[in-house]
């Protein structure tokens, strides 16, 4: 009976004692539903009526920290003191940067999302934290219009496909600067530690006249973080179920009054060998992988921009058969492909100290790789420097860059493609102007000169038409020319794997491409408090002296020629980014499209293209709970696949396909997030429908093979469809599902 009066005065005590937190929700004075109100490190907390209004009752006295969070607003936080009586408080959330992210790569110039002329995608950290990766190349496999394209079953080498476009008519940029190129096309993408990662920009169509050769279908430009505004310490470390472990630290610190210092170091380790479908091959490359980054902010006098970026990068990988070690590297016994990767790169960017905008950026990277492929050895090296003076100048209505540049290319391999070192000096001189022509229009024109003494004069102008009807809604018509210059054994990773022999059929000439895009993009709001983005996009790109590999004519070559004819790519991409209701959010992205080539009258899919892709990530988040789930995934249609010939058993279509993954995050302790889930849940692999996808895996280096006279496979009892090694049948990643568990700590 004691007990009992004694618990029920403890109640009435706490009763007594406790007190509510009340309050409003707004935007701009007006009332906003379904925002999440709770108490830091606790599991008080409330949600806002149709009202706006909200109470938290039962509060003991004592020190709280209130936040206000709605996805699609800016979170506020704020402190109070809870003692004898309740307290009333309000959060009036400013939207937050959806579809106004700030962009530079559309016109070099740091604009608004929505007042750049240029259409521009933008990814930030967030969203490459929804399905963590271990390099920018997997990661932007959820971004719509963009496929991770692997090349080797082996290797597990690639490059990036965007709008149905190969590799190679992609530039990669690091903070504007175009160090991924050529050699590094493969590789390039890995040990950036994503933590240190800005944001992902992508302008799709051609950008030549800005950028150059090789931004003939699109570009990619991989920001940084600026020092100051990085965390002071962080760590991000993840394994999966296949052994894979990722490591990304870093530190941003002061040097001295004058500088910032961002430095990070990523690591990557896989050496665990899995053989899940059956043909003795590594299903996934092992891979030993370190790269050390750092980036440098001075300050100048009048806030002038002086900045130094680093890295070096190495990389051990190799794939092959299941027996294979490195005492076979070379040989004839085990087939392997084994690459050595070691790189360096810097990059600057110096603001003259004179009244004009006057912008000086140079990077240089040196490039050394040693690999071999079964018994063929491909030892290369690439250098490639680049300057750039740009002068920012504004008159009137009119918005002008003037911009000088140079581009020193070194390449040299073992191959007989350069007896001697091919060196190269491509000078070059760019002009734009953006006219204000009202207060809603606005026209951009821009014109681009190359001289390469491999192909002359090279000239590609751009016209682009921006109308703003209202401040949500922007309509841009963008058209213009791209051109590039090609380097086979650079960028055609199936030149160098497998049975087959490269064939030039003839001095090649830079290709040339017409493009015109037609963009719509709008915000818009509903009384629920939703926010929705809406970007669609049509395009139609015409590509002239297109360079193709001719997998057909001949099973045991690889044909490369400037196509006879036509190339097109024509297509339309939708992109839906919504707040739907309190910590729900969705981003949905849909592409069709028809990529095909016309030589003598004969019209053909593009191979390795597919008609229709799908991505998306769905996000929620429970406040009470700190606990945040993201659902992530792609989905592609069928693509046209090399056969070796028409015996080949394989599949001459890939069937429809998708990779879909699933995170929960908990970040309920203060800077540390633990995250953990599965990868490829519907464990789809390419073999699933298939004979092999490997051919003749028991057989790489062709010893049982029949040629005739005129090289062509035989059948025979051993080889009844007469085919020779090829693992270059490859549309999607051989690794099935997974579950992967990890750990974040950031420290500001």
């Amino acid at each position: 009976m004691r007990g009992l009066i004694f618990g029920m005065l403890s109640l009435f005590s706490f009763t007594f004692n406790a007190q509510t937190i009340k309050g409003k929700t707004t935007t701009d004075g007006d009332a906003l539903a379904y925002v999440n109100i709770y108490l830091k490190g606790t599991q008080k907390g409330a949600v806002s009526g149709d009202n706006g209004s909200f109470s938290i009752n039962n509060i003991s006295p004592g020190k709280y920290t209130v936040i206000a969070s709605f996805t699609g607003y800016q979170t506020q936080r704020k402190s109070i003191t809870v003692s004898t009586e309740d307290i009333t408080i309000n959060f009036d959330l400013p939207e937050s940067e959806i579809l106004s992210e700030v962009v530079v790569t559309g016109t070099l110039k740091a604009v608004s999302r929505l007042e750049s002329p240029v259409p521009v995608e933008v990814y930030s950290s967030t969203f490459l934290k929804k399905n963590p990766t271990p390099n920018i190349f997997e990661a932007l496999q959820n971004v719509n219009g963009v496929r991770p394209q692997i090349n080797c079953n082996v290797c597990n080498t690639g490059d990036i496909h965007i709008n149905g476009l190969e590799g190679p008519y992609t530039l990669i940029l690091i903070d504007g600067m175009p160090i991924v190129s050529g050699l590094s096309t493969v590789y390039g993408l890995s040990g950036i530690p994503n933590s240190l990662i800005e944001q992902i920009e992508i302008v799709k169509g051609p950008a030549s006249s800005l950028y150059g050769s090789e931004a003939v279908g699109g570009l990619i430009n991989i920001i940084t973080k600026l020092p100051e505004n990085a965390p002071r310490f962080f760590a991000d470390s993840y394994a999966t179920g296949w052994g894979e472990l990722n490591l990304d630290l870093g530190f941003n610190t002061k040097v001295g009054e004058k500088a910032n210092l961002l430095f990070g170091v990523n690591y990557f380790n896989y050496n665990n060998p899995i053989d899940n479908n059956g043909d003795n091959f590594t299903d996934l490359t092992l891979q030993n992988r370190i790269s050390v980054f750092q980036k440098w902010n001075f300050k100048r006098k009048e806030n002038r921009v002086l900045s130094l970026v680093g890295r070096v990068f190495y990389e051990d990988r190799w794939g092959g058969e299941m027996q294979w070690d490195s005492s076979f590297r070379g040989g004839n016994e085990i087939y392997g492909e084994s690459i050595y990767t070691k790189r360096g790169e810097f990059i600057g960017k110096y603001q003259l100290p004179i009244k004009e905008k006057v912008m000086f950026q140079f990077s240089y990277t040196d490039h050394d790789q040693n690999s071999v492929y079964g018994d063929v050895k491909y030892l290369a090296q690439q250098k490639i420097g680049f300057g750039q003076f740009t002068w920012d100048k504004s008159l009137k209505n009119h918005d002008l860059l003037f911009g000088a540049a140079a581009r020193y290319n070194y390449y040299n391999d073992n191959t007989p493609a350069t007896a001697a070192a091919d060196e190269v000096v491509i000078p070059s001189l760019f002009v734009q102007d953006e006219i204000r022509l009202s207060e809603k229009q606005t026209v951009l024109l821009g014109a681009r000169y190359d001289y390469d003494e491999r192909h002359g004069n090279i000239f590609t102008p751009r016209i682009a038409y921006k109308f703003k009807p209202t401040a949500d809604d922007i309509f841009r018509v963008n058209a213009g020319t791209g051109f590039r210059v090609v380097n086979i054994f650079t960028e055609e990773h199936a030149a160098l794997t497998g049975a087959r022999d490269v064939i030039i059929a003839e001095e090649l000439k830079p290709e040339r491409s017409f493009n015109i895009n037609v963009n719509y993009l709008k915000k818009m709001y509903t009384k629920s408090g939703m926010i929705i983005g809406l970007d669609a996009s049509a395009w139609y790109t015409h590509f002239s002296n297109l360079i193709t590999p001719d997998y057909d004519t001949n099973s045991t070559q690889i044909i490369y020629d400037n196509l006879d004819g036509k190339a097109i790519t024509k297509g339309m991409s939708l992109n839906l980014d919504a707040t739907v209701a309190s910590g729900i959010k969705l981003l949905v992205g849909g592409t069709v499209q028809d990529v095909t080539q016309t030589e003598n009258g004969i019209k053909s899919r593009q191979i390795l293209t597919e008609r229709f892709t799908g991505t998306w990530a769905a996000s929620y988040k429970n406040y009470k709970y700190n606990v945040t789930v993201d659902y992530t995934g792609n989905i592609y249609g069928p693509m046209r696949l090399p056969l070796l010939s028409d015996l080949d058993p394989r599949s001459e279509y890939s069937p429809t396909w998708s990779i879909q993954n699933i995170q929960f995050t908990y970040d309920g302790i203060d800077n540390l997030e633990i995250y953990g889930g599965v990868k490829n849940l519907l464990n789809w692999t390419p073999n699933k429908g298939n004979p092999f996808i490997i051919a003749r895996a028991n057989d790489p280096f062709d010893k049982d093979v029949t040629f005739d006279n005129e090289g062509t496979p035989q059948v025979s009892p051993d080889n009844p469809y007469a085919l020779t090694f090829d693992p270059s049948y490859v549309y999607a990643p051989n690794q099935g599902i997974r579950a992967f568990l990890g750990l974040r700590y950031s420290f500001k």
